[in-house]
């Protein structure tokens, strides 16, 4: 494995970071105030921030993540990894540059299962900026690490979808065109083959926008709403992929989401570490700077070596997934969906304790990532889900061996007896 960039990937990477030190940076602030305040029904972007996404694609930063050449500048998911751990040290520069979530998981599935009238429709516009859209999985009611157990369903009435159920933490849902929705339609059906994958526009009559779940005092923006599905129909040909294909495809849509959130959470934590030293270096506290104390040094010293062993494992996850494939490359998406996420956790922790009450606060961006970041350990499937199914790989190497110990016990008896 060789992870140096391309000459392709170093140029876009040098690009992207002169791009947000100029356009982004300066006003992060303001882009995520109005990305709060000024989007709705209709509105799926503000108008300052559509200003500098405009200027993005004017200059070619546009749609990094689609591996697909027809759709984007056709990157392996690691090489986009590093572009992805770019825009993850800015709360915002995922939107600017048009691969923001859900949005990038809506448009890679849409690319490979939708037929040519659904891509026309909706692909091809969020392709160009102009619509953003939902995934509506999550059930308040159901769990949502185990997606066998949904109950939302859909039948068939002559040439339309009948949709009924409730849903929640529809991420993206304020100023969304469209949801793709995940229901059952086969209710007798094996456990992973009930599901499927239903495209329904937010204007549908039945179709309800009940409330923003408020996360941890935050409902602004377009928010991970609770959605009502009541007689909500839509015409048949609004199915995504096969009948009783949602898992099929909701793995395929995860595999590269992990990949991407776990990459941008390197590049926050890369922020956070830049930050903590900053502060420790400028502040005085017991006769010197922070920089000095031994117990800030260690936060540095364990935060720099964590970072790097987990921002590798990422990229032989991606590396794994290029060459093997999706299945493939399975357990090492589950462990470092695990890893990359306590990471980013630990670190913000450190970082706002060397900050002190300062960190506590929004006048520096800690507290706002350690809000987002804290969701990352749920979201895409919670640690203990994760951890779970490596554990079962793992004992599935060894469960048809002929000695429980590999006979390792046998040949030590003998060693020791010999001697």
């Amino acid at each position: 494995m060789d992870f140096a960039p391309s000459p392709q990937v170093e140029q876009l990477q040098e690009r992207l970071l002169a791009f947000m030190a100029e356009h982004v940076d300066p006003i992060e602030v303001e882009l995520l105030a109005a990305y709060d305040h000024e989007i709705g029904p209709g509105i799926p972007y503000p108008p300052a921030l559509v200003e500098v996404r405009e200027r993005a694609r004017a200059e070619g930063l546009w749609n990094l993540f689609l591996p697909d050449a027809q759709h984007g500048p056709g990157l392996t998911n690691w090489e986009y990894g590093l572009l992805c751990e770019t825009m993850g040290r800015s709360l915002i520069a995922p939107s600017v540059f048009n691969c923001q979530a859900p949005d990038t998981g809506n448009t890679e599935i849409m690319a490979e299962h939708g037929t040519p009238e659904q891509q026309e429709r909706w692909l091809g516009p969020m392709l160009d900026g102009e619509i953003r859209s939902c995934f509506s999985m999550t059930e308040p009611q159901t769990a949502g690490s185990d997606p066998t157990g949904l109950q939302a369903r859909a039948e068939l009435d002559g040439d339309q979808w009948v949709i009924n159920g409730r849903k929640w933490f529809t991420s993206g849902a304020l100023g969304a065109e469209f949801a793709i929705t995940m229901v059952v339609t086969d209710p007798d059906g094996p456990p992973h083959k009930r599901a499927s994958m239903i495209i329904v526009p937010v204007d549908t009559p039945g179709f309800e926008a009940l409330r923003p779940v408020s996360v941890m005092g935050h409902d602004e923006g377009p928010g991970h709403w609770e959605i009502l599905y009541e007689d909500c129909r839509v015409p048949v040909e609004n199915l995504l992929g096969e009948r009783g294909a949602g898992f099929v495809i909701a793995q395929d849509r995860l595999g590269p989401g992990r990949i991407h959130h776990c990459m941008r959470a390197i590049g926050g934590a890369e922020r956070a570490i830049e930050l903590m030293c900053r502060r420790a270096l400028s502040r005085d506290a017991f006769g010197g700077k922070l920089a000095e104390k031994q117990f800030v040094q260690d936060f540095i010293a364990r935060s720099r070596m964590e970072l790097n062993g987990a921002r590798l494992m990422v990229l032989q996850a991606a590396w794994k997934m290029d060459t093997e494939g999706k299945r493939a490359a399975r357990n090492e998406i589950s462990m470092i969906k695990v890893v990359a996420a306590n990471v980013y956790m630990d670190i913000l922790d450190r970082a706002i304790q060397v900050h002190g009450a300062l960190g506590m606060s929004d006048d520096t961006p800690l507290a706002t990532m350690w809000r987002q970041g804290r969701f990352l350990r749920i979201a895409d499937g919670p640690d203990e889900a994760h951890k779970m199914v490596v554990a079962l790989r793992e004992l599935n190497r060894w469960k048809d061996t002929k000695t429980v110990d590999g006979g390792w016990s046998t040949a030590w008896q003998r060693t020791r007896t010999s001697a």
